[in-house]
């Protein structure tokens, strides 16, 4: 579901208990028939709904059907206001070693109580010069900001999408408690690397960081 256009998503909660035609789904979508008949093709190209029958009927296929229905249970008891979609990045010299880590992190993220996982997909590994690399592709929701900030900070993602909603506010002891945890963290972080690297090195990565 991941993957589908938010029209897609509304089409598949309509075929999500019973097939209906092109008209029927124009009608309680409201959806432009152009724009609508383009979205079907779309989603039986990626084989997600079959057509059958005359009149023609669109259905949802039954493991689409089931992701789309375990979804919607998660939605309605997801408490959480901020909904986000992140991938993040691995890498390691051997495919093994990579699925391993991929594997961790995943299971890290079933521990976390202050995120509603809704997907966690597996890129397959790919292989660049030495390395194997991969992405997970995470569907979830955050608590509050500090969890927020808990993400950004611990699982790193190289880009993050808000989802919903189209706006957002924090208290601003929410806005504080994340804030004094992020500081925290990066004071750390700071710490150990100036350990570990020499003068020269520091030097070398501030200027690539900030160009």
């Amino acid at each position: 579901m991941s993957r589908f256009s938010e029209e897609q998503k509304r089409i598949a909660i309509l075929l999500l208990h019973e097939p209906k035609t092109a008209e029927e789904l124009n009608k309680q979508l409201g959806i432009p028939y152009t724009k609508l008949m383009a979205e079907l093709k779309s989603m039986l190209k990626l084989e997600v709904i079959t057509k059958e029958g005359y009149p023609t009927k669109y259905r949802l296929k039954e493991n689409i059907a089931k992701e789309v229905q375990r979804r919607k249970e998660v939605a309605e008891e997801d408490l959480n206001e901020l909904r986000l979609r992140a991938f993040v990045e691995m890498q390691a010299i051997e495919e093994d070693l990579l699925k391993k880590q991929l594997g961790k992190l995943k299971e890290a993220l079933d521990k976390e109580k202050n995120f509603t996982i809704y997907s966690v997909e597996e890129a397959k590994p790919v292989k660049d010069d030495k390395y194997y690399s991969s992405y997970l592709d995470i569907n979830f929701s955050v608590r509050d900001f500090p969890s927020l900030v808990r993400f950004m900070f611990f699982y790193g993602p190289s880009s993050i999408e808000v989802i919903k909603p189209a706006k957002v506010e924090f208290s601003a002891q929410d806005l504080q408690d994340g804030l004094v945890d992020l500081a925290d963290m990066v004071q750390k972080y700071t710490s150990y690397i100036t350990k570990i690297m020499s003068k020269e090195d520091i030097e070398k990565f501030h200027q690539n960081l900030y160009k």
